[in-house]
């Protein structure tokens, strides 16, 4: 998961992720971390805003620490998904490995994760319904890829 800081939209994607494959019971063969692509925040916790929404939600917002994405880690990963469009360009645009987080939403496939950082924490909670929903999504998605 990619995003501007790594404090915001990938770090929630990336706990609700965890949390939905865990559920799958597919923890033990997919592994997800997230990063943005800036440098800036390298280190710090989630935004309070994000990590509220999600304790709220019943997540475990506590472990984050933002890092900026390398470009070395493309062949470490089979799956890179950017939050918005800017973010997709800035991995070097779609490929067979890299495309949006949202092309999984059943509901607005193709479409950004907004950036909620400026906003209110309402901007915080329809993220987490997006991030929700298109995790689910990617949940079965790999699950039939996964199976036996």
């Amino acid at each position: 998961m990619v995003c501007l800081g790594n404090i915001c939209r990938s770090p929630m994607a990336h706990v609700v992720l965890e949390d939905r494959l865990a559920e799958a019971g597919l923890d033990d063969r997919v592994v997800v971390h997230s990063s943005g692509t800036g440098d800036w925040h390298v280190g710090r916790p989630m935004d309070q805003r994000a990590a509220a929404v999600l304790t709220d939600a019943g997540y475990d917002a506590s472990r984050h620490r933002a890092r900026q994405y390398d470009e070395s880690w493309m062949d470490a990963h089979d799956l890179v998904l950017a939050m918005d469009h800017d973010n997709l360009a800035d991995l070097g645009g779609r490929s067979t490995r890299v495309a949006l987080f949202r092309d999984f939403d059943p509901e607005d496939a193709g479409e950004d994760v907004p950036d909620p950082y400026y906003g209110g924490s309402d901007g915080f909670a329809s993220v987490l319904a997006m991030v929700e929903r298109t995790s689910d999504a990617l949940v079965a998605e790999l699950s039939d890829l996964l199976r036996d």
